[in-house]
This record gives structure tokens, C-alpha cells and sequence, in this order.
């Protein structure tokens, strides 16, 4: 357990991580899109504890989630040794949600967070389904004149929520 909490610890700072009570997730789904993005207008949900305001069943093209501001998704598991999150094509409902939200909340269940990759790519999920990604938070490049750019592509920032 050490090395995990010490991985979890050294684990990217682009991905905000907090608690959930399975009594409570809606509540603090909530309070946490509200702390966070007060004037998110756009909220798909693929995750049966909270409802969002854009059905991802009736999407019928990927590029209708373009005006998506958060999603909120449930990871298969997590990489302690990365800090990443798999997702999976069942757990998005639509692959494009998790490219195309400017901000991504992962409900994460703590037994359900691996050591390493290693045992990653050893776990059923990755074979189970047609579509599985790992995501670990905001992509950066510094290929224009060597100049960091965060948020590139993809979404603009990760957080992580256990669920207890």
C-alpha cells in the first residue's frame, strides 16, 4: 500500500482528485460542477447518478458533443503508477465524450486502482471491449518554438472523484 500511495502522490498535478460517499455522489457531483464550472451550460452524463442536460443515447454524430462543457464518466480502473484512468466504449455510451468535453470528471472506485501498466494491460477490461483508452489528464506540446502549450487537444482538465 505505500507504494501506491507513493506513486498516487507523484502522479501528474493535471488531475484534481476527490473523495465520493456512495450516499452522496450525486450531491457532491453536484457541488463539485458548481465550485468548479459555475457556468457549465452543457453537461453530458454517462454515469446513472447524475443527470445531465445532453443525452449521449440520442448523439447521432460525434461532432454534435462538440459544444459538450463537462462529462461526467466512470472509469474501469486506474493506473496508481501514471495516474491514469481507463475508459472504456461502454462506460462512455459515445467514444467521441471524452475528446470533445472541455472538462472530463472520472468516477474512480479506489479497489479498483491498479499498481502499474503492467498490470493494466493484464486486466480483462483492455480485451473485453471494441474501444478502451487511457486517459491521464490535459495534453501539452511544446513542438511550436519550443513554447509549452497545456490543453492542446483533447480535454482542458481531469478530475478524478473516488466513489467509496
Amino acid at each position: 500500500m505505500s507504494r501506491l500511495r507513493t506513486t498516487m502522490k507523484d502522479a501528474p498535478t493535471s488531475i484534481g482528485t476527490y473523495g465520493l460517499d456512495r450516499g452522496q455522489r450525486d450531491g457532491t457531483v453536484s457541488a463539485l460542477l458548481q465550485a468548479r464550472f459555475p457556468d457549465a451550460r452543457i453537461i453530458a452524463s454517462a454515469v446513472p447518478e447524475y443527470d445531465g442536460n445532453r443525452d449521449l443515447g440520442a448523439v447521432a454524430r460525434p461532432r454534435d458533443l462538440a459544444d459538450v462543457v463537462v462529462a461526467i464518466v466512470r472509469a474501469s480502473f486506474g493506473v496508481a503508477e501514471t495516474g491514469s484512468v481507463l475508459l472504456t466504449d461502454r462506460a462512455l455510451r459515445n467514444n467521441a465524450v471524452a475528446y470533445l468535453a472541455q472538462h472530463l470528471i472520472v468516477l474512480l472506485d479506489p479497489v479498483r486502482i491498479l499498481p502499474t501498466l503492467q498490470d493494466a494491460y493484464l486486466h480483462p477490461d483492455l480485451r473485453d471491449h471494441a474501444y478502451a483508452s487511457f486517459h491521464t489528464g490535459p495534453s501539452a506540446t511544446a513542438d511550436i518554438e519550443g513554447i509549452l502549450i497545456h490543453g492542446a487537444q483533447g480535454v482542458r482538465s481531469l478530475t478524478v472523484l473516488l466513489t467509496f
